[in-house]
């Protein structure tokens, strides 16, 4: 293996021939094999790390004009890494037959990745409620870790998807050491890959190989004076987030692997025949529906006119209905490549094995949930805890059977009797999935409607997420929306009159997502006590509540402020986007929203000013 060089060499040497890392797929051609076809799998030809480094030596220029720093800070910060990386994965494909299916695939693809992340740094500022000169110190940190978080975001794929070894049949420790290190140690000039079939991608994975691609002194710089780079950078490469913390680093890795694989796709389509399109969008789908769960009132599962029904076979959800508000979540997050047919999203999901499909004879899985006379159609989900693990709140399954199948069509499993009016009759679960369950089933239903958001048909949904099912006439739609967004009135009593025993309370739309009540009607509260220790302060146009009382509660920020503007609580909200302030409370500027007077019984809305 070639010995190391620095940046300038490599500029040098970008007009030599380099190896060919991209023009083979899946490594299979080589010179020895030219015009052949053979009957073994010929492997992959090692690389050492100065010819990979010069292959994408145009690639590296560009990183430095990102970067903009001096040839030094350039060098340890951008180039050593690279270099590391290279020596780890090598010329290893990232993908058996998909995205970057070719030798050297993984190696581009992290720098793709990185790249645009780093750039996208550009257009943020990252923690803006700090001082400058705290900024001035954290910026470099964040961008460094940016970059590292898009080099290393698919790094897993060395340690779930494939196994590499020798032409001895040695297998490589990936834990150990880099791929290049053990082909030195072991003298062999090619490698091979066994893909493994249906490995589930394990992104944690990434954390026992990064530090063969991030020094410990990298690590130590970038956590001094702060405590909050490197974990967002770690929740980034094993694709785990922080609770309750919103991270432009996460987007912009997300946002930039999302672009950098759909633009791979894309190209080679007339290359590689038909690629499997859409693989890389399952963590981004289950994503959305874990956000639509924890934020969207129709997402709240068995309440009224719910997308999401728990029962004894499983959890469902209402298609094609739900995937209109999916496909909005992504959009939102600007993902490229976001499928617009339900049918796509449906075939992705099934092949990754998160839904199930229906027998052949059913042709799709129908549902009669609680208060529906007529049957519904459905996806089903392979498990429950997919969408409900780490969710805030317990649900609990319905006793009564969910599924139903069309009169006359047999299944096996079917233990009822078949309507002879020809409407869908309950049928037995075809497999049934473990559930929360309670012994008195009546008072916890009683209980979750207590909970629930009364949710209304049609356009009365929030429309951020798009359209709803069911929707009525125009007349109905209007009243019904008229009714929802009301605040509940005592007789008598005028809506903003003081409740006895109490001055001032919450009285927002039923619609309301539960845990952000609750949290908004905490802080609400603290205006009847003393005023030195009220969480919430009125100002000019409102009542205002810092965002820390929700990251309090245990509520995403992000959650909050959606829920609050998709129910027109807010001051300021605009095409349902809420806008935050800065408000000095204690001798503290905290960012928060203002909640508009109108919606706080106690207060008379004439009292303020009417926010243009």
């Amino acid at each position: 293996m070639a010995s190391h060089m620095g940046f300038l060499e490599l500029l040098q040497r970008r007009h030599r021939p380099a190896p060919s890392v991209r023009t083979e797929p899946g490594g299979l051609a080589a010179s020895a094999h030219a015009g052949r076809h053979p009957s073994v799998d010929p492997g992959i030809a090692a690389c050492s790390v100065d010819d990979l480094l010069a292959s994408e030596a145009e690639l590296l220029q560009r990183f430095k004009y990102c970067y903009g720093c001096d040839a030094e800070t350039f060098e340890r910060d951008i180039v050593a890494p690279i270099r590391r990386y290279a020596s780890y994965v090598n010329l290893l494909p990232a993908t058996a037959d998909n995205f970057f299916c070719s030798a050297g695939g993984l190696f581009r693809l992290g720098l793709e990745v990185a790249f645009f992340a780093l750039q996208g740094t550009d257009a943020h500022i990252v923690s803006g409620r700090a001082t400058i000169s705290v900024r001035k110190d954290l910026e470099p940190r964040w961008r460094r870790a940016t970059f590292l978080a898009g080099l290393c975001s698919e790094l897993h794929r060395t340690l779930c998807a494939a196994t590499v070894t020798d032409d001895q049949g040695e297998e490589w420790p990936s834990y150990l050491l880099p791929l290049t290190a053990w082909l030195e140690r072991r003298r062999a000039r090619r490698f091979f890959v066994r893909w493994i079939a249906n490995a589930p991608e394990s992104r944690g994975l990434s954390l026992f190989a990064l530090p063969h691609i991030v020094a410990p002194e990298a690590m130590q710089q970038l956590a001094e004076a702060n405590n909050i780079v490197v974990p967002q950078m770690l929740a980034s490469i094993t694709g785990i987030p922080l609770l309750h913390e919103q991270s432009i680093l996460i987007e912009l890795v997300k946002r930039s692997a999302a672009s950098v694989i759909d633009r791979d796709l894309a190209a080679s389509a007339h290359r590689y025949g038909r690629p499997i399109l859409g693989a890389h969008i399952e963590r981004y789908l289950l994503d959305a529906m874990r956000q639509l769960i924890a934020a969207h009132p129709a997402w709240s599962p068995n309440s009224e006119r719910s997308r999401v029904w728990v029962g004894t076979e499983g959890l469902f959800i209402v298609w094609p209905n739900a995937a209109a508000e999916i496909r909005k979540v992504l959009e939102d997050d600007e993902l490229r490549g976001i499928p617009k047919a339900p049918e796509t999203i449906v075939e992705i999901l099934t092949a990754a094995g998160v839904l199930v499909p229906p027998p052949p004879e059913i042709g799709c899985w129908t549902i009669l949930p609680p208060g529906t006379s007529s049957a519904i159609e459905a996806v089903r989900l392979a498990s429950p805890d997919i969408l409900l693990a780490g969710q805030a709140r317990q649900v609990i399954a319905l006793s009564q059977p969910l599924l139903a199948r069309p009169a006359g069509v047999a299944t096996r499993g079917d233990t009822q009797g078949t309507s002879a009016a020809g409407r869908p009759v309950p049928i037995a679960p075809l497999a049934t999935t473990p559930v929360a369950s309670q012994s008195d089933v009546s008072a916890a239903t009683d209980a979750q409607r207590d909970a629930s958001p009364d949710l209304t048909p049609g356009p009365q949904v929030p429309l951020d997420f798009g359209p709803a099912p069911g929707a009525a006439a125009t007349a109905q739609q209007t009243s019904d929306d008229q009714a929802a967004a009301a605040p509940p009135t005592l007789p008598n009593r005028s809506p903003h009159a003081p409740v006895p025993g109490r001055r001032f309370a919450l009285s927002a739309p039923l619609r309301l997502v539960p845990q952000v009540r609750q949290a908004l009607q905490a802080a609400i509260d603290t205006l009847n006590g003393d005023p030195k220790s009220a969480t919430a302060v009125t100002v000019a146009s409102g009542v205002f509540v810092p965002l820390s009382h929700f990251k309090a509660s245990s509520v995403d920020v992000n959650v909050a402020l959606r829920a609050l503007a998709e129910v027109d609580l807010l001051v300021g909200t605009k095409d349902r986007r809420p806008r935050t302030y800065q408000h000095d409370i204690a001798g503290l500027e905290q960012a928060g929203v203002i909640v508009k007077p109108a919606h706080v019984q106690g207060l008379d809305p004439s009292d303020f000013q009417t926010a243009a």
